[in-house]
């Protein structure tokens, strides 16, 4: 009897059943919130968590797959947080404003002074466009 693999067997599904609560509540929590910001948050951190326990779980169960799902887990730990990071932001800038019960928007003003900025650049890339074609 390896009492080793079946310890490392039951922790396995232990994780398995971690991860599965957290990406059921997750799903729960992208159901239940009011606006993109708050569904993009619930889902992002209870479906990376879930995910990496769940592939944990599994490389905890099967020790040869152990390294690969390690490198997995590595991936989803960067890549989920940058993608909601992403869509929050493209989100904003297209104008979908978070539902807020005081109006605090902290981002709202480095957004306009961006957008200056480049409608400045842009003048200036005119007016520089045109004195060469002028010339």
């Amino acid at each position: 009897m390896n009492t080793l693999y079946d310890i490392l067997y039951y922790l396995g599904l232990g994780f398995v059943l971690l991860g599965s609560i957290f990406l059921f509540l997750g799903a729960l929590g992208i159901f239940r919130m009011p606006d993109l910001y708050n569904r993009l948050q619930a889902g992002t951190k209870a479906s990376t968590l879930g995910a990496m326990s769940v592939v944990l779980g599994v490389g905890l169960m099967q020790p040869s797959w152990l390294i690969k799902l390690i490198v997995i887990i590595l991936f989803i730990g960067i890549s989920n947080p940058l993608s909601s990071h992403a869509l929050a932001r493209a989100s904003y800038r297209r104008g979908i404003r978070p539902f807020f019960k005081e109006k605090i928007d902290a981002y709202e003003e480095e957004v306009k002074r961006e957008k200056e900025r480049r409608e400045k650049s842009r003048t200036k890339e005119n007016s520089e466009t045109i004195k060469e074609v002028t010339e």
